[in-house]
């Protein structure tokens, strides 16, 4: 199953006292590469969390993100009177240096570390709701990255289709191109024949010999695209074996290129390029 590099999910959850938020997004790179952000209070399952992404990616760059609010604002607040004590105690001994007394409210004091305090809750509780969420985000995001993956797969069967029949092309333009190039031999020897060379003669025989020989070329390319077509039916990760065969694809046209002595195969050669170039764009993102 082709799978997109690509892809983006969220859900969310009530989990005790919290409302947990889970967003999982992909953009492609040649590894695994996973980040997780959570913020400090749910730090401990970060690990757990990365595990079960690397368990259904293989490649692409991964960036989950969870974080919480309290389901009920405002329910379950309390201040730590003993940290407020503490506080403004050392706030008098501050002015006591200080040529004028400070001036903060209740709400400033609030805005101190450790002076809310939050409701304890059920730590295996909460990172089992964590990792239950993020599974529920993982099916879903996984499904996006199937779904793209198929309609890249059409993308990439269309243009294998269109390359298969300039292949045919150039196959059946091949004997044209036999009788242009056996007629300018014909003129070639003419002029020879008035001044015999008959180094020169084998000289040209050998380059033009070596223009002809296209058959290997057109013989690798229908066999690339046909593994090619192959790959993208296997079940396994495919990006990097498409990648490797999109140069493949890419060295024999540029070699059919560089050998072809008309137009019209020079045309189909260009023709090859552009679309193995637009199949790699579309590899790039393929897992």
């Amino acid at each position: 199953m082709i799978k997109s590099m690509t892809a983006y999910a969220s859900q969310e959850a009530e989990i005790g006292s919290l409302t947990i938020n889970c967003e999982l997004r992909s953009v492609n790179h040649r590894y695994c590469d996973v980040t997780v952000k959570l913020p400090e209070r749910l730090r401990s399952v970060e690990a757990d969390l990365r595990s079960l992404i690397a368990e259904k990616v293989s490649r692409g760059k991964v960036e989950c993100t969870v974080s919480y609010k309290k389901a009920n604002d405002g329910a379950g607040f309390s201040v730590n009177l003993q940290a407020v004590s503490t506080l403004l105690a050392a706030t008098e001994q501050i002015e006591q240096l200080m040529p004028a007394a400070l001036s903060f409210s209740a709400l400033d004091i609030l805005a101190f570390p450790g002076i809310q305090q939050e409701p304890d809750v059920d730590r295996e509780a909460l990172n089992a709701g964590i990792k239950r969420l993020l599974k529920q985000t993982l099916a879903i995001f996984l499904e996006v990255r199937q779904r793209e993956g198929a309609q890249l797969k059409i993308l990439i069967e269309e243009r294998c289709s269109k390359m298969q029949g300039f292949v045919v092309s150039a196959s059946g333009r091949m004997p044209e191109v036999l009788r242009l190039i056996r007629n300018r031999l014909k003129d070639r020897v003419v002029e020879l024949v008035a001044q015999p060379d008959f180094d020169r003669l084998e000289q040209e025989l050998v380059i033009l010999t070596q223009k002809l020989d296209i058959t290997e070329e057109l013989d690798r390319l229908d066999t690339h695209i046909s593994e090619v077509l192959r790959v993208l039916k296997q079940p396994e990760p495919v990006g990097r074996r498409l990648d490797f065969l999109m140069q493949e694809l890419n060295r024999e046209a540029n070699t059919l290129g560089s050998k072809s002595a008309d137009k019209e195969m020079t045309q189909i050669a260009i023709e090859l390029k552009v679309l193995i170039e637009q199949m790699r764009e579309q590899i790039q993102n393929i897992e």
